[in-house]
Protein backbone atom coordinates (compact mmCIF):
# COMPACT_ATOMS: atom_id res chain seq x y z
CA UNK A 1 0.00 0.00 0.00
CA UNK A 2 2.86 2.33 0.85
CA UNK A 3 4.62 1.94 -2.49
CA UNK A 4 1.34 2.55 -4.32
CA UNK A 5 0.68 5.61 -2.19
CA UNK A 6 4.17 6.96 -2.85
CA UNK A 7 3.90 6.39 -6.62
CA UNK A 8 0.48 8.04 -6.68
CA UNK A 9 1.77 10.95 -4.60
CA UNK A 10 4.77 11.70 -6.82
CA UNK A 11 2.73 11.39 -10.00
CA UNK A 12 0.10 13.67 -8.47
CA UNK A 13 2.74 16.14 -7.30
CA UNK A 14 4.27 16.34 -10.75
CA UNK A 15 0.96 16.66 -12.56
CA UNK A 16 -0.44 19.06 -9.97
CA UNK A 17 2.64 21.28 -10.18
CA UNK A 18 2.30 21.45 -13.95
CA UNK A 19 -1.44 21.99 -13.68
CA UNK A 20 -0.98 24.71 -11.06
CA UNK A 21 1.62 26.41 -13.25
CA UNK A 22 -0.75 26.23 -16.20
CA UNK A 23 -3.65 27.50 -14.10
CA UNK A 24 -1.52 30.33 -12.67
CA UNK A 25 -0.44 31.44 -16.10
CA UNK A 26 -3.96 30.90 -17.40
CA UNK A 27 -5.61 32.99 -14.70
CA UNK A 28 -3.02 35.74 -15.13
CA UNK A 29 -3.55 35.65 -18.87
CA UNK A 30 -7.32 35.57 -18.34
CA UNK A 31 -7.08 38.69 -16.21
CA UNK A 32 -5.11 40.41 -18.98
CA UNK A 33 -7.63 39.31 -21.62
CA UNK A 34 -10.67 40.26 -19.52
CA UNK A 35 -9.31 43.71 -18.73
CA UNK A 36 -8.36 44.31 -22.35
CA UNK A 37 -11.36 42.77 -24.13
CA UNK A 38 -13.97 43.88 -21.60
CA UNK A 39 -16.73 42.05 -19.72
CA UNK A 40 -19.15 42.12 -22.69
CA UNK A 41 -16.69 40.35 -25.01
CA UNK A 42 -15.90 37.81 -22.31
CA UNK A 43 -19.62 37.25 -21.78
CA UNK A 44 -20.06 36.59 -25.49
CA UNK A 45 -17.07 34.24 -25.45
CA UNK A 46 -18.52 32.39 -22.44
CA UNK A 47 -21.84 32.09 -24.26
CA UNK A 48 -20.10 30.39 -27.20
CA UNK A 49 -18.20 28.17 -24.80
CA UNK A 50 -21.48 26.62 -23.67
CA UNK A 51 -22.20 25.42 -27.21
CA UNK A 52 -18.60 24.41 -27.77
CA UNK A 53 -18.75 22.35 -24.57
CA UNK A 54 -21.49 20.18 -26.07
CA UNK A 55 -19.50 19.78 -29.29
CA UNK A 56 -16.49 18.69 -27.23
CA UNK A 57 -18.63 16.15 -25.39
CA UNK A 58 -19.72 14.65 -28.71
CA UNK A 59 -16.15 14.69 -30.02
CA UNK A 60 -14.63 12.88 -27.04
CA UNK A 61 -17.65 10.64 -26.23
CA UNK A 62 -16.12 9.07 -23.12
CA UNK A 63 -12.89 8.05 -24.87
CA UNK A 64 -10.48 9.21 -22.15
CA UNK A 65 -12.04 7.10 -19.41
CA UNK A 66 -12.66 4.21 -21.82
CA UNK A 67 -8.99 4.05 -22.81
CA UNK A 68 -7.85 4.39 -19.20
CA UNK A 69 -10.02 1.51 -18.01
CA UNK A 70 -9.22 -0.83 -20.94
CA UNK A 71 -5.46 -0.28 -20.72
CA UNK A 72 -5.44 -0.64 -16.92
CA UNK A 73 -7.42 -3.89 -17.19
CA UNK A 74 -5.12 -5.29 -19.90
CA UNK A 75 -1.94 -4.48 -17.98
CA UNK A 76 -3.44 -5.62 -14.66
CA UNK A 77 -4.44 -8.99 -16.19
CA UNK A 78 -0.91 -9.45 -17.63
CA UNK A 79 -2.22 -9.18 -21.20
CA UNK A 80 -0.20 -6.22 -22.43
CA UNK A 81 -0.30 -7.53 -26.01
CA UNK A 82 -3.90 -6.29 -26.12
CA UNK A 83 -3.00 -2.68 -25.42
CA UNK A 84 -1.96 -1.62 -28.93
CA UNK A 85 -4.92 -3.26 -30.74
CA UNK A 86 -7.18 -1.50 -28.26
CA UNK A 87 -5.45 1.82 -28.91
CA UNK A 88 -5.87 1.46 -32.67
CA UNK A 89 -9.61 1.02 -32.23
CA UNK A 90 -9.72 3.83 -29.68
CA UNK A 91 -8.02 6.19 -32.14
CA UNK A 92 -10.49 5.23 -34.89
CA UNK A 93 -13.38 5.77 -32.47
CA UNK A 94 -12.00 9.18 -31.46
CA UNK A 95 -11.46 10.28 -35.07
CA UNK A 96 -14.98 9.25 -36.08
CA UNK A 97 -16.68 11.22 -33.32
CA UNK A 98 -14.27 14.13 -33.66
CA UNK A 99 -15.04 14.54 -37.36
CA UNK A 100 -18.78 14.11 -36.78
CA UNK A 101 -18.90 16.85 -34.15
CA UNK A 102 -16.74 19.13 -36.30
CA UNK A 103 -19.05 18.81 -39.30
CA UNK A 104 -22.16 19.41 -37.19
CA UNK A 105 -20.76 22.50 -35.47
CA UNK A 106 -19.39 24.01 -38.67
CA UNK A 107 -22.58 23.37 -40.61
CA UNK A 108 -24.90 24.50 -37.83
CA UNK A 109 -22.94 27.61 -36.77
CA UNK A 110 -25.25 30.02 -38.61
CA UNK A 111 -28.42 28.60 -37.04
CA UNK A 112 -26.87 28.29 -33.57
CA UNK A 113 -25.54 31.86 -33.58
CA UNK A 114 -28.65 33.49 -35.04
CA UNK A 115 -31.45 31.48 -33.42
CA UNK A 116 -30.07 29.89 -30.24
CA UNK A 117 -27.56 32.48 -29.05
CA UNK A 118 -29.39 35.41 -30.67
CA UNK A 119 -26.11 37.08 -31.53
CA UNK A 120 -24.71 36.77 -35.07
CA UNK A 121 -21.29 37.90 -33.84
CA UNK A 122 -20.75 34.31 -32.61
CA UNK A 123 -21.09 32.59 -36.01
CA UNK A 124 -17.55 33.03 -37.33
CA UNK A 125 -16.02 31.99 -34.01
CA UNK A 126 -18.17 28.85 -33.84
CA UNK A 127 -17.00 27.81 -37.30
CA UNK A 128 -13.39 28.30 -36.26
CA UNK A 129 -13.91 26.27 -33.08
CA UNK A 130 -15.11 23.32 -35.18
CA UNK A 131 -11.57 22.90 -36.55
CA UNK A 132 -10.19 21.82 -33.17
CA UNK A 133 -12.63 19.00 -32.41
CA UNK A 134 -10.95 16.04 -34.22
CA UNK A 135 -7.58 17.05 -32.76
CA UNK A 136 -8.93 17.22 -29.21
CA UNK A 137 -10.74 13.90 -29.59
CA UNK A 138 -7.58 12.01 -30.63
CA UNK A 139 -5.52 13.78 -27.98
CA UNK A 140 -8.06 12.68 -25.36
CA UNK A 141 -7.54 9.03 -26.31
CA UNK A 142 -3.75 9.31 -26.05
CA UNK A 143 -4.06 11.24 -22.79
CA UNK A 144 -6.12 8.36 -21.37
CA UNK A 145 -3.34 5.97 -22.38
CA UNK A 146 -0.68 8.00 -20.53
CA UNK A 147 -2.90 8.17 -17.44
CA UNK A 148 -3.42 4.39 -17.50
CA UNK A 149 0.28 3.51 -17.79
CA UNK A 150 1.20 5.97 -14.99
CA UNK A 151 3.15 8.31 -17.24
CA UNK A 152 0.94 11.32 -16.63
CA UNK A 153 4.00 13.60 -16.75
CA UNK A 154 3.77 13.39 -20.55
CA UNK A 155 0.28 14.86 -20.36
CA UNK A 156 1.75 17.60 -18.20
CA UNK A 157 4.42 18.36 -20.83
CA UNK A 158 1.70 18.67 -23.49
CA UNK A 159 -0.45 20.92 -21.30
CA UNK A 160 2.39 23.30 -20.48
CA UNK A 161 3.40 23.51 -24.15
CA UNK A 162 -0.19 24.13 -25.22
CA UNK A 163 -0.62 26.95 -22.71
CA UNK A 164 2.61 28.64 -23.79
CA UNK A 165 1.61 28.54 -27.47
CA UNK A 166 -1.89 29.76 -26.68
CA UNK A 167 -0.68 32.79 -24.76
CA UNK A 168 1.79 33.89 -27.39
CA UNK A 169 -0.58 33.31 -30.31
CA UNK A 170 -3.58 34.95 -28.61
CA UNK A 171 -1.66 38.04 -27.52
CA UNK A 172 -0.29 38.48 -31.04
CA UNK A 173 -3.68 38.00 -32.72
CA UNK A 174 -5.46 40.18 -30.18
CA UNK A 175 -3.05 43.05 -30.82
CA UNK A 176 -3.98 42.88 -34.50
CA UNK A 177 -7.73 42.19 -34.34
CA UNK A 178 -9.04 43.94 -31.20
CA UNK A 179 -9.66 47.19 -33.10
CA UNK A 180 -12.27 45.35 -35.20
CA UNK A 181 -14.73 45.17 -32.32
CA UNK A 182 -16.15 42.42 -30.12
CA UNK A 183 -16.63 39.91 -32.96
CA UNK A 184 -13.00 40.17 -34.07
CA UNK A 185 -11.85 40.03 -30.44
CA UNK A 186 -13.66 36.71 -29.96
CA UNK A 187 -12.16 35.39 -33.21
CA UNK A 188 -8.68 36.31 -31.95
CA UNK A 189 -9.28 34.35 -28.74
CA UNK A 190 -10.53 31.35 -30.72
CA UNK A 191 -7.68 31.44 -33.26
CA UNK A 192 -5.10 31.54 -30.47
CA UNK A 193 -6.67 28.38 -29.05
CA UNK A 194 -6.64 26.69 -32.48
CA UNK A 195 -2.91 27.30 -32.94
CA UNK A 196 -2.26 25.89 -29.46
CA UNK A 197 -4.40 22.79 -30.08
CA UNK A 198 -2.55 22.03 -33.32
CA UNK A 199 0.83 22.31 -31.58
CA UNK A 200 -0.20 20.18 -28.58
CA UNK A 201 -1.80 17.57 -30.88
CA UNK A 202 1.42 16.91 -32.75
CA UNK A 203 3.48 16.87 -29.56
CA UNK A 204 1.17 14.35 -27.87
CA UNK A 205 1.12 12.21 -31.02
CA UNK A 206 4.93 12.07 -31.11
CA UNK A 207 5.14 11.21 -27.39
CA UNK A 208 2.53 8.48 -27.87
CA UNK A 209 4.37 6.93 -30.85
CA UNK A 210 7.64 6.83 -28.91
CA UNK A 211 6.04 5.38 -25.78
CA UNK A 212 4.04 2.62 -27.48
CA UNK A 213 7.02 1.49 -29.58
CA UNK A 214 9.16 1.26 -26.46
CA UNK A 215 6.71 -0.48 -24.11
CA UNK A 216 4.12 -2.55 -26.03
CA UNK A 217 3.97 -5.18 -28.76
CA UNK A 218 1.78 -4.79 -31.83
CA UNK A 219 -0.72 -7.52 -30.79
CA UNK A 220 -3.13 -9.53 -32.94
CA UNK A 221 -6.49 -8.77 -34.53
CA UNK A 222 -8.49 -11.15 -32.35
CA UNK A 223 -7.34 -9.48 -29.14
CA UNK A 224 -8.12 -6.15 -30.74
CA UNK A 225 -11.73 -7.21 -31.31
CA UNK A 226 -12.05 -8.26 -27.68
CA UNK A 227 -10.65 -5.00 -26.35
CA UNK A 228 -12.66 -3.02 -28.91
CA UNK A 229 -15.89 -4.51 -27.55
CA UNK A 230 -14.76 -3.75 -24.00
CA UNK A 231 -13.95 -0.17 -25.02
CA UNK A 232 -17.40 0.33 -26.52
CA UNK A 233 -19.07 -1.17 -23.44
CA UNK A 234 -17.43 1.60 -21.37
CA UNK A 235 -17.50 4.58 -23.74
CA UNK A 236 -20.99 4.31 -25.24
CA UNK A 237 -22.94 4.39 -21.94
CA UNK A 238 -20.76 7.29 -20.81
CA UNK A 239 -21.22 9.03 -24.16
CA UNK A 240 -25.02 8.75 -24.10
CA UNK A 241 -25.28 10.13 -20.57
CA UNK A 242 -22.75 12.92 -21.20
CA UNK A 243 -24.67 13.98 -24.33
CA UNK A 244 -27.78 14.50 -22.22
CA UNK A 245 -25.94 16.31 -19.45
CA UNK A 246 -23.89 18.49 -21.80
CA UNK A 247 -27.01 19.33 -23.82
CA UNK A 248 -28.75 20.45 -20.64
CA UNK A 249 -25.73 22.54 -19.62
CA UNK A 250 -25.66 24.15 -23.07
CA UNK A 251 -29.37 24.93 -22.77
CA UNK A 252 -28.70 26.43 -19.34
CA UNK A 253 -25.97 28.71 -20.75
CA UNK A 254 -28.33 29.85 -23.49
CA UNK A 255 -31.15 30.55 -21.01
CA UNK A 256 -29.05 32.61 -18.61
CA UNK A 257 -28.52 35.76 -20.76
CA UNK A 258 -32.07 35.39 -22.09
CA UNK A 259 -33.42 35.24 -18.54
CA UNK A 260 -31.35 38.24 -17.50
CA UNK A 261 -32.79 40.22 -20.41
CA UNK A 262 -36.32 39.17 -19.40
CA UNK A 263 -35.61 40.40 -15.86
CA UNK A 264 -35.12 43.90 -17.28
CA UNK A 265 -31.42 43.96 -18.18
CA UNK A 266 -30.21 45.06 -21.61
CA UNK A 267 -28.41 42.59 -23.90
CA UNK A 268 -25.04 44.23 -23.15
CA UNK A 269 -25.55 44.35 -19.37
CA UNK A 270 -26.72 40.70 -19.39
CA UNK A 271 -23.47 39.70 -21.11
CA UNK A 272 -21.48 41.81 -18.63
CA UNK A 273 -23.07 40.06 -15.60
CA UNK A 274 -22.65 36.66 -17.23
CA UNK A 275 -19.03 37.41 -18.11
CA UNK A 276 -18.28 38.72 -14.60
CA UNK A 277 -19.25 35.36 -13.10
CA UNK A 278 -17.93 32.92 -15.72
CA UNK A 279 -14.84 34.72 -16.99
CA UNK A 280 -13.73 36.55 -13.85
CA UNK A 281 -15.06 35.12 -10.55
CA UNK A 282 -15.18 31.40 -11.40
CA UNK A 283 -11.58 31.19 -12.72
CA UNK A 284 -10.41 32.52 -9.34
CA UNK A 285 -12.74 30.19 -7.42
CA UNK A 286 -11.57 27.18 -9.43
CA UNK A 287 -7.89 28.15 -9.61
CA UNK A 288 -6.75 26.06 -6.60
CA UNK A 289 -8.84 23.16 -7.91
CA UNK A 290 -5.93 22.41 -10.26
CA UNK A 291 -4.41 20.42 -7.40
CA UNK A 292 -7.59 18.43 -6.74
CA UNK A 293 -8.33 17.83 -10.43
CA UNK A 294 -4.85 16.52 -11.23
CA UNK A 295 -4.78 14.24 -8.20
CA UNK A 296 -8.32 13.01 -8.87
CA UNK A 297 -7.48 12.02 -12.44
CA UNK A 298 -4.72 9.73 -11.15
CA UNK A 299 -7.13 8.04 -8.74
CA UNK A 300 -9.01 6.37 -11.60
CA UNK A 301 -6.35 3.75 -12.53
CA UNK A 302 -5.37 3.26 -8.87
CA UNK A 303 -8.91 2.48 -7.74
CA UNK A 304 -9.61 0.46 -10.90
CA UNK A 305 -6.62 -1.75 -10.09
CA UNK A 306 -7.74 -2.18 -6.48
CA UNK A 307 -11.24 -3.01 -7.69
CA UNK A 308 -9.88 -5.74 -10.01
CA UNK A 309 -7.90 -7.17 -7.10
CA UNK A 310 -10.97 -6.88 -4.81
CA UNK A 311 -8.82 -5.04 -2.27
CA UNK A 312 -11.65 -3.42 -0.28
CA UNK A 313 -9.34 -2.35 2.56
CA UNK A 314 -7.14 -0.31 0.21
CA UNK A 315 -10.21 1.18 -1.50
CA UNK A 316 -11.65 2.43 1.80
CA UNK A 317 -8.22 3.70 2.87
CA UNK A 318 -7.80 5.72 -0.34
CA UNK A 319 -11.33 7.14 -0.22
CA UNK A 320 -10.91 8.17 3.40
CA UNK A 321 -7.55 9.84 2.72
CA UNK A 322 -8.79 11.67 -0.35
CA UNK A 323 -11.90 13.03 1.35
CA UNK A 324 -9.93 14.09 4.41
CA UNK A 325 -7.25 15.96 2.45
CA UNK A 326 -9.74 17.41 -0.05
CA UNK A 327 -11.86 18.89 2.74
CA UNK A 328 -8.89 20.27 4.68
CA UNK A 329 -7.57 21.86 1.50
CA UNK A 330 -10.89 23.19 0.16
CA UNK A 331 -12.12 24.60 3.48
CA UNK A 332 -8.83 26.49 3.77
CA UNK A 333 -9.19 27.82 0.22
CA UNK A 334 -12.78 28.93 0.87
CA UNK A 335 -11.71 30.80 4.00
CA UNK A 336 -8.92 32.64 2.22
CA UNK A 337 -11.18 33.58 -0.72
CA UNK A 338 -13.94 34.90 1.56
CA UNK A 339 -11.51 36.84 3.74
CA UNK A 340 -9.54 38.46 0.91
CA UNK A 341 -12.19 38.64 -1.84
CA UNK A 342 -12.18 42.45 -1.92
CA UNK A 343 -8.41 42.64 -2.31
CA UNK A 344 -8.37 39.93 -4.98
CA UNK A 345 -11.17 41.49 -6.97
CA UNK A 346 -9.69 44.97 -6.86
CA UNK A 347 -6.18 43.75 -7.77
CA UNK A 348 -7.25 41.46 -10.63
CA UNK A 349 -10.40 43.07 -12.02
CA UNK A 350 -10.56 46.73 -10.95
CA UNK A 351 -13.83 48.60 -11.42
CA UNK A 352 -15.88 45.41 -11.86
CA UNK A 353 -18.18 43.33 -9.66
CA UNK A 354 -15.79 40.36 -9.63
CA UNK A 355 -15.00 40.76 -5.90
CA UNK A 356 -18.67 40.49 -4.97
CA UNK A 357 -19.13 37.28 -6.94
CA UNK A 358 -15.90 35.77 -5.57
CA UNK A 359 -17.17 36.36 -2.02
CA UNK A 360 -20.64 34.98 -2.83
CA UNK A 361 -19.39 31.82 -4.55
CA UNK A 362 -16.42 31.05 -2.25
CA UNK A 363 -18.49 29.03 0.30
CA UNK A 364 -19.17 26.56 -2.52
CA UNK A 365 -15.48 25.67 -2.83
CA UNK A 366 -15.53 22.64 -0.46
CA UNK A 367 -18.64 21.29 -2.20
CA UNK A 368 -17.14 21.72 -5.69
CA UNK A 369 -13.72 20.31 -4.85
CA UNK A 370 -15.00 17.27 -2.95
CA UNK A 371 -17.46 16.56 -5.77
CA UNK A 372 -14.56 16.52 -8.25
CA UNK A 373 -12.66 13.98 -6.17
CA UNK A 374 -15.78 11.89 -5.53
CA UNK A 375 -16.66 11.69 -9.24
CA UNK A 376 -13.13 10.49 -10.05
CA UNK A 377 -13.27 7.80 -7.35
CA UNK A 378 -16.66 6.60 -8.60
CA UNK A 379 -15.24 6.26 -12.11
CA UNK A 380 -12.29 4.30 -10.75
CA UNK A 381 -14.71 1.85 -9.09
CA UNK A 382 -16.73 1.40 -12.28
CA UNK A 383 -19.62 3.58 -11.09
CA UNK A 384 -19.31 6.09 -13.92
CA UNK A 385 -22.82 5.46 -15.27
CA UNK A 386 -24.41 6.15 -11.86
CA UNK A 387 -22.22 9.24 -11.56
CA UNK A 388 -23.47 10.51 -14.90
CA UNK A 389 -27.10 9.88 -13.85
CA UNK A 390 -26.53 12.18 -10.90
CA UNK A 391 -24.90 14.74 -13.18
CA UNK A 392 -27.85 14.59 -15.58
CA UNK A 393 -30.32 15.11 -12.74
CA UNK A 394 -28.17 18.01 -11.52
CA UNK A 395 -28.12 19.62 -14.97
CA UNK A 396 -31.88 19.16 -15.39
CA UNK A 397 -32.55 20.79 -12.02
CA UNK A 398 -30.23 23.67 -12.99
CA UNK A 399 -32.08 24.26 -16.26
CA UNK A 400 -35.46 24.30 -14.47
CA UNK A 401 -34.21 26.69 -11.78
CA UNK A 402 -32.57 29.00 -14.34
CA UNK A 403 -35.74 29.03 -16.44
CA UNK A 404 -37.98 29.79 -13.45
CA UNK A 405 -35.83 32.05 -11.26
CA UNK A 406 -33.65 34.28 -13.45
CA UNK A 407 -36.49 36.15 -15.25
CA UNK A 408 -37.97 37.00 -11.83
CA UNK A 409 -34.90 37.44 -9.59
CA UNK A 410 -32.14 38.21 -12.10
CA UNK A 411 -28.56 37.27 -11.25
CA UNK A 412 -29.53 36.31 -7.67
CA UNK A 413 -31.76 33.59 -9.10
CA UNK A 414 -28.78 32.21 -11.03
CA UNK A 415 -26.59 32.17 -7.92
CA UNK A 416 -29.29 30.24 -6.03
CA UNK A 417 -29.45 27.74 -8.91
CA UNK A 418 -25.67 27.22 -8.72
CA UNK A 419 -25.82 26.60 -4.96
CA UNK A 420 -28.75 24.21 -5.10
CA UNK A 421 -27.42 22.11 -7.98
CA UNK A 422 -23.92 21.83 -6.51
CA UNK A 423 -25.29 20.68 -3.13
CA UNK A 424 -27.60 18.17 -4.81
CA UNK A 425 -24.84 16.67 -6.96
CA UNK A 426 -22.29 16.36 -4.18
CA UNK A 427 -24.65 14.91 -1.57
CA UNK A 428 -25.94 12.25 -4.00
CA UNK A 429 -22.41 11.33 -5.15
CA UNK A 430 -21.05 11.03 -1.61
CA UNK A 431 -24.04 8.97 -0.46
CA UNK A 432 -23.56 6.49 -3.31
CA UNK A 433 -19.81 6.18 -2.80
CA UNK A 434 -20.36 5.55 0.90
CA UNK A 435 -22.87 2.86 0.00
CA UNK A 436 -20.62 0.95 -2.44
CA UNK A 437 -17.37 1.30 -0.46
CA UNK A 438 -18.44 1.13 3.19
CA UNK A 439 -16.18 4.05 4.09
CA UNK A 440 -16.75 5.60 7.53
CA UNK A 441 -17.36 9.36 7.73
CA UNK A 442 -15.45 11.37 10.35
CA UNK A 443 -17.28 14.71 10.56
CA UNK A 444 -15.29 16.10 13.50
CA UNK A 445 -11.89 15.57 11.91
CA UNK A 446 -12.81 16.24 8.28
CA UNK A 447 -15.18 19.21 8.61
CA UNK A 448 -15.60 20.72 12.07
CA UNK A 449 -11.91 21.03 12.97
CA UNK A 450 -10.86 22.56 9.61
CA UNK A 451 -13.79 25.00 9.81
CA UNK A 452 -12.79 26.08 13.31
CA UNK A 453 -9.13 26.45 12.29
CA UNK A 454 -9.78 28.54 9.18
CA UNK A 455 -12.25 30.85 10.97
CA UNK A 456 -9.72 31.48 13.76
CA UNK A 457 -6.86 31.92 11.27
CA UNK A 458 -8.61 34.44 9.04
CA UNK A 459 -10.11 36.36 11.99
CA UNK A 460 -6.82 36.65 13.87
CA UNK A 461 -4.72 37.57 10.86
CA UNK A 462 -7.30 39.97 9.47
CA UNK A 463 -7.20 41.80 12.81
CA UNK A 464 -3.40 41.63 12.94
CA UNK A 465 -2.89 43.11 9.48
CA UNK A 466 -5.51 45.80 10.13
CA UNK A 467 -3.91 46.89 13.40
CA UNK A 468 -0.33 46.48 12.23
CA UNK A 469 1.65 49.57 11.29
CA UNK A 470 3.38 47.57 8.56
CA UNK A 471 2.36 48.99 5.20
CA UNK A 472 3.01 47.05 1.98
CA UNK A 473 2.73 49.35 -1.03
CA UNK A 474 2.57 46.56 -3.62
CA UNK A 475 -0.98 45.16 -3.75
CA UNK A 476 0.02 41.78 -5.23
CA UNK A 477 2.76 41.29 -2.61
CA UNK A 478 0.32 42.26 0.14
CA UNK A 479 -2.21 39.64 -1.00
CA UNK A 480 0.50 36.95 -1.21
CA UNK A 481 1.77 37.72 2.31
CA UNK A 482 -1.78 37.74 3.70
CA UNK A 483 -2.53 34.37 2.11
CA UNK A 484 0.76 32.75 3.16
CA UNK A 485 0.41 33.87 6.77
CA UNK A 486 -3.17 32.57 6.85
CA UNK A 487 -2.15 29.19 5.41
CA UNK A 488 0.71 28.81 7.90
CA UNK A 489 -1.50 29.60 10.89
CA UNK A 490 -4.23 27.33 9.51
CA UNK A 491 -1.74 24.45 9.21
CA UNK A 492 -0.42 25.01 12.73
CA UNK A 493 -3.93 25.03 14.19
CA UNK A 494 -4.82 21.83 12.31
CA UNK A 495 -1.86 20.09 13.96
CA UNK A 496 -2.72 21.50 17.41
CA UNK A 497 -6.38 20.45 17.16
CA UNK A 498 -5.44 17.08 15.56
CA UNK A 499 -7.25 17.95 12.37
CA UNK A 500 -3.97 16.58 11.04
CA UNK A 501 -3.08 13.81 13.51
CA UNK A 502 0.06 11.70 13.96
CA UNK A 503 -1.12 9.12 11.44
CA UNK A 504 -1.64 11.82 8.79
CA UNK A 505 1.75 13.41 9.45
CA UNK A 506 3.46 10.02 9.43
CA UNK A 507 1.79 9.15 6.12
CA UNK A 508 2.89 12.45 4.58
CA UNK A 509 6.42 11.89 5.87
CA UNK A 510 6.58 8.43 4.28
CA UNK A 511 5.71 9.95 0.93
CA UNK A 512 8.85 12.10 1.03
CA UNK A 513 11.35 9.82 2.75
CA UNK A 514 12.26 6.19 2.19
CA UNK A 515 12.33 3.97 5.28
CA UNK A 516 15.82 2.97 6.45
CA UNK A 517 15.25 -0.65 5.43
CA UNK A 518 14.45 0.41 1.91
CA UNK A 519 17.56 2.58 1.81
CA UNK A 520 19.70 -0.31 2.96
CA UNK A 521 18.33 -2.55 0.23
CA UNK A 522 19.12 0.03 -2.42
CA UNK A 523 22.77 0.43 -1.43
Amino acid sequence: MKSHAKQLFWNALLLSSASLLIRTVGVTFGVYISNRAGAEAMGLYSLMSGVYGFALTLATSGIHLGVTRVVVDSVGEKKSERVMPAMRRASAYALLFGLLSSVLLFGGADFIGSVWLKDERTISSLRLLAITLPLISLSSAWSGYFTAVRRAYKNAIVQVTEQAIKIYATMYLLSIMIRGGIEDTCCALVLGGIVAEIGSFFLEFILYLIDKKKNFKVGDRDSGRTEGKKLLSITLPIALTTYIRSGLITLQHILIPEGLRNSGASHASALVAYGSIHSMALPIILYPAALISSFSGLLVPELAESSIQKNDVRIRYMISRVWSLALIFSIGVAGVLICFSSELGEALYPDTEAAKYIRILAPLVPIMYVDTATDAMMKGLGEQVYSMKINIADALISVILVWLLIPKYGINGYIFAIYFSEFFNTVCSIAHLLSVSGTRVRLLKWIYKPLFCIVVSTTVLRAFWSLSSLQIPNTALSIVLHCISTVLLYGALLVLTKGLDKEDLSWIKRLFYKPQAALANNT
